[in-house]
């Protein structure tokens, strides 16, 4: 049969090479960049046609010195299959839900429904080194929850071809242990999504993973080889519910496994005390209540730290008991411990004479000290007798994140189940404490969480709410597959078909929640200008302006797939007028069926723009509808017309420093080659 060739063939960095579907615009294609760049570091490990020479490559790793038979290397049935799986580039898009979005026109955060690969793999250019904290929750392979198989019907069709799915659910089977590869199907699962996930992370980024006994030590040996043995950031033991199953040893934690992209990016994990922050509380309090009376401040205060061992637990910052005019402190220990001290001397204020000195001398510097003693931090005694001491102001004490953990989690269900006025729609729900915990230490100002497991959706209840404490304006993204609820249970017979109705509904839910708070909190503001029964002067300035997110959903492409295939009982002739009629065909769909919205994101997104882009038409434009694309980062002028006029090609011969994306077949070959001619690599055609 004779070569045909279609005149509306897209440009090459929408191919998928080996594919039937060679005009499918793709998400980026690892692989390819991994060569690339291997090739760019050793050039001689590559053919004069730009293969990779195996033999050479093998010259270089020397699989001499390490006999294949003993080199340590962690192994398991179908690892090979779910790396390939992870850089297959995806041929899906994103669609815009505005029905189920919240504030959507002002709020950056993201709630995906689909399956967490696929729309990893669409994030993949977007995002790429963009996110600073994953957390996820994956299943925890306990026989009882399923795990993504990548393989989701009968004739291995991708799930969103699945009749009905998008709108009614994902049926997905558990994984039992009587399954051969039980292991290694959760294996499988996890290795896929870590690898596009690692991609996704800053050079600061950092991941934590919840997990329990059947698969840690896996977990933490697959990850090793994802993130390098020598990113692993620690392991935090959360202590949970004593579980009541027959066990030699009852289990009442599970585990939080902590890594980091690269060690060497990472700055010191340190935030002011919870508890420190208990005591400024009461202190607040007592101060608006006793005004300028320092010392019935601080009879009071210590009276109701020593109440506190049946109640907040102040274990560690118990002792900054002391009020002075600047607030509460502690009168640290001046003296050094042990020979080496600094030898100074230090006249006192009232006296002039010179202090009694420490045995072993000062633990400060007198630089130190003099500057302490500029704020007003020093605590002197009565006369030289005493040794002076520097002041710890409460506002300086930190914390730094520990090991272990202690919250029972039987709470969390009840806080969700109050959010959803006393039905229960989910099992098991992550803590927002503990997530509020962990993502406070970690991330800064417009910082970007990703959850890919996204479960009820606590992670994003739990930036809401760090966003309402300290204004930072942190930004999330939740994936969650559409799995179907159990029709047995209240959150199905209560319209909540899909596990990622509950995700989008619970979010929407503490939306609501926060705003009904900073209204009620306005109104008390407002009525402390007119009076002192409180003081409002610590109230966070908290805009509920950005408060929502845009829901996005998972679907085939826009771009018509290549499902032709030749009838072998027909003529070459025959085949090639079928072929030709269906490209016709194909491209007639794109140009009457597509809606200009969805084929906009789909074309954006797969050129690297994020989805809180914006598109604002180009009034000097008269013969074409030109936007101009941005999302903060990058910017592009693109044009979905179906015919690109003589005028706005013109115009790009005297602008050749834009960006400009349109459909091939909205140009014929002298427009093409015109605007590859002006623009070059700043010119693309879909």
């Amino acid at each position: 049969m004779e070569e045909i060739k279609s005149n509306s063939g897209h440009s090459d960095n929408s191919r998928n090479s080996g594919s039937d579907n060679v005009w499918m615009p793709l998400s980026k294609d690892w692989n390819k960049e991994r060569l690339t760049q291997l090739k760019h570091l050793f050039p001689d490990l590559f053919t004069n046609e730009g293969k990779l020479n195996i033999d050479e490559l093998k010259k270089v790793v020397d699989p001499e010195s390490v006999s294949e038979t003993e080199r340590y290397e962690f192994r398991w049935f179908g690892k090979s299959a779910a790396k390939r799986n992870a850089y297959t580039p995806s041929n899906a898009t994103l669609i815009f839900d505005e029905a189920r979005s919240v504030n959507p026109n002002e709020s950056e955060n993201l709630i995906i429904e689909g399956e967490n690969l696929e729309v990893l793999k669409l994030l993949s250019g977007s995002y790429r080194e963009q996110v600073k904290c994953i957390y996820i929750d994956p299943p925890y392979n306990t026989g009882k929850d399923f795990v993504y198989t990548d393989n989701f019907t009968e004739e291995k069709k991708p799930y969103w071809e699945q009749t009905g799915v998008t709108e009614n659910g994902l049926k997905i089977d558990t994984n039992t242990d009587t399954d051969g590869r039980y292991h290694s199907n959760w294996l499988n699962m996890m290795y896929s999504r870590l690898l596009i996930a690692r991609q996704l992370l800053r050079e600061d980024g950092v991941i934590f993973i919840s997990i329990d006994d059947n698969e840690v030590h896996h977990l933490r040996k697959l990850c090793d080889e994802v993130f390098g043995e020598e990113n692993f950031g620690g392991q935090i033991i959360w202590q949970t519910a004593t579980d009541n199953n027959p066990t030699q040893i009852a289990t009442e934690h599970e585990y939080v496994l902590c890594y980091l992209k690269d060690k060497n990016e990472q700055d010191f994990w340190e935030v002011p005390s919870d508890k420190g922050k208990i005591i400024q509380e009461k202190y607040d309090a007592l101060k608006a209540k006793y005004l300028e009376d320092i010392e019935s401040i601080q009879t009071e205060l210590r009276k109701w730290i020593r109440t506190q061992t049946n109640g907040n637990d102040l274990s560690g910052v118990a002792h900054y008991s002391y009020v002075d005019e600047q607030g509460v402190y502690y009168p640290g220990n001046s003296a050094n411990t042990k020979p080496g001290g600094y030898t100074y001397d230090i006249i006192h204020p009232i006296t002039k004479n010179v202090c009694s000195k420490p045995e072993y001398g000062y633990r400060w510097t007198f630089e130190t000290f003099s500057e302490a003693d500029k704020r007003g931090d020093v605590q002197w005694g009565d006369d030289e007798n005493t040794i002076p001491k520097i002041k710890k102001r409460l506002d300086t004490v930190s914390q730094r994140l520990k090991s272990y953990y202690y919250e029972d989690n039987r709470a969390t269900s009840g806080e969700l189940k109050t959010l959803f006025g006393g039905v229960k729609v989910f099992n098991n729900p992550k803590s927002v404490n503990f997530l509020r915990h962990i993502i406070k230490f970690v991330t800064n100002e417009n910082d970007i969480i990703l959850d890919f497991f996204g479960g009820s959706g606590s992670t994003g209840q739990a930036i809401f709410e760090l966003n309402k404490q300290d204004n930072l304006g942190r930004r999330f993204i939740l994936i969650q597959i559409p799995e179907l609820t159990d029709t047995k249970t209240e959150a199905f017979k209560n319209s909540y078909k899909k596990i990622s109705d509950i995700t989008i509904e619970r979010n929407k839910r503490v939306v609501e929640k926060i705003r009904s708070e900073l209204e009620l909190q306005e109104l008390k503001n407002k009525q402390n200008l007119f009076g002192n029964s409180e003081n409002s002067a610590n109230s966070k300035n908290y805009s509920s302006d950005n408060l929502g997110f845009k829901v996005f959903k998972l679907v085939k492409s826009n771009f018509p797939r290549v499902e032709w295939a030749p009838d072998v009982e027909k003529t070459d002739e025959e085949n090639i007028a079928s072929l030709k009629k269906y490209i016709a065909d194909k491209e007639a769909q794109l140009v009457t069926a597509f809606n200009r919205n969805e084929l906009l994101t789909e074309i954006l997104l797969k050129n690297g723009f994020q989805l809180n882009y914006k598109a604002d038409k180009q009034e000097q434009f008269k013969k074409n509808e030109i936007l101009l694309a941005t999302d903060g980062i990058k910017e592009t002028l693109i044009c979905l017309d179906v015919t690109i006029e003589a005028d706005t090609v013109e115009y790009f011969k005297k602008h050749t420093d834009k960006k400009f994306i349109c459909l091939e077949r909205a140009l014929d070959t002298t427009k093409k080659y015109n605007l590859k001619h002006y623009l070059g690599d700043k010119f693309n055609a879909f």
